[in-house]
């Protein structure tokens, strides 16, 4: 949502990514080295982190707020909680997980859903390169969590997420030095961009990790299913987006398949607390 208002405020997709990581990769590796999060992390894993973001993160990130930039934050929002339909599939695929009923019809329900939600928009402005790049973040996001999960297992979340912004920093500062970065937008653009970096990544991946510590990563993935839900209502109260019929059930299947995947029974041991599965709906 503030990214919307940012591109209304004349502020460009490098523009945001650059400023939005130079403040949250800084403010979180401040907070990241206070509680000593980074002491005594291997060199590997540093550089893995780094490289996660250098990669990963800044693609991931550049596709989706480059869809954001041409469709309605509505539909990026829900093409977008694909990926965790996308890992279970790919894990599946290399064989680190086993299939199961419950998966497969979670994967038949999200592809049915956004069957649904992108037919809906065909009945207005349709926006082929919006919808690749949309389609394209949470694929790329696939590959950083399967990669992240098995390079920096034992990574601590708030050490992991710090350096994974400030690759992803260097990735748009670099972008920067050679595309060049215009910072002459009207002067309430600071403020959206402000908020982008302050509210929603830093905070919510601190409220995430101080919510997880006490109800564990398994609720706290469940409970990241309201993301895109907030977001659809944020867009509908603030820009007047609308979904038809057709995309909200379409969006509900969606959400659905993402809640099967994400459901574990309580016999099941719950993931690691330091494993980036357990972190992968914070760094959105």
């Amino acid at each position: 949502m503030f990214g919307k208002l940012a591109y209304d405020a004349g502020v460009s997709v490098d523009a945001l990514l650059l400023v939005r990581f130079g403040l949250a990769g800084g403010l979180l590796l401040i907070v990241a080295l206070a509680r000593g999060s980074l002491r005594n992390l291997p060199r590997r894993a540093v550089l893995t982190g780094l490289g996660m973001g250098v990669f990963g993160y800044a693609a991931q990130s550049g596709l989706y707020f480059s869809a954001l930039a041409r469709m309605d934050a509505s539909l990026v929002a829900l093409i977008l909680y694909l990926y965790p339909i996308l890992v279970m599939a790919a894990a599946i695929a290399l064989r680190r997980e086993r299939a199961s009923r419950r998966r497969v019809w979670a994967l038949a329900i999200a592809l049915v859903g956004i069957g649904l939600v992108l037919s809906g928009a065909l009945a207005g402005r349709f926006d082929v390169v919006g919808v690749l790049l949309a389609l394209g973040a949470p694929i790329v996001y696939t590959g950083y969590i399967l990669v992240g999960d098995s390079l920096t297992a034992d990574v601590p979340p708030l050490a992991l997420t710090a350096l994974v912004c400030t690759g992803a920093f260097g990735t748009f500062l670099v972008l920067g030095l050679f595309r060049g970065v215009d910072l002459g937008f009207a002067p309430v653009g600071w403020l959206w961009l402000a908020a982008v970096a302050l509210i929603s990544t830093v905070a919510a991946i601190l409220l995430f990790f101080a919510g997880m510590a006490r109800v564990g990563p398994s609720v706290a993935s469940i409970l990241s299913i309201f993301e895109p839900v907030v977001t659809v209502a944020s867009a509908a109260l603030v820009f007047g987006e609308k979904l038809s019929a057709t995309q909200w059930i379409g969006g509900a299947l969606v959400l659905s398949a993402v809640l099967i995947v994400q459901w574990r029974p309580q016999s099941l041991p719950e993931l690691s607390r330091t494993s980036p599965k357990a972190t992968a709906d914070l760094t959105v």
